[in-house]
């Protein structure tokens, strides 16, 4: 057995609104699926993004590090802030391109990825 790709990725969220809004507006992300407050999901290139309520998830998962990947990091950092998040840092990575490390709306940890080591 092998594995293929990542078939979907989804943090826990306390408000369902608010997060699915924050991630609309900040990276641009279209809704696929939403069955009420308990899941969000998301399709992102050939995988999923869901948000998920507590008693949705798995016993006791909290959070998650969720990196999206994108052919450039401009405008990033001031959408995100803009929706209500926070830049945290960037890693530059030379050649193997860059990350910003960013808050969303409800205080989560994500990362957005660029090979283009000049984004």
């Amino acid at each position: 057995m092998a594995i293929q790709k990542i078939q979907s990725v989804y943090t826990v969220v306390r408000d369902m609104d608010k997060a699915q809004a924050f991630y609309e507006r900040a990276l641009g992300l279209t809704l696929k699926f939403r069955d009420q407050s308990k899941w969000a999901q998301f399709g992102v290139g050939g995988s999923n993004f869901a948000l998920s309520a507590a008693e949705e998830a798995a016993p006791g998962a909290t959070g998650s590090v969720v990196v999206f990947e994108a052919d450039s990091l401009e405008g990033i950092r001031e959408r995100v802030e803009a929706a209500g998040g926070q830049f945290v840092s960037e890693r530059d990575m030379g050649a193997h391109g860059k990350v910003l490390v960013l808050r969303d709306a409800e205080n989560q940890i994500f990362q957005v990825f660029s090979r283009q080591a000049g984004a």
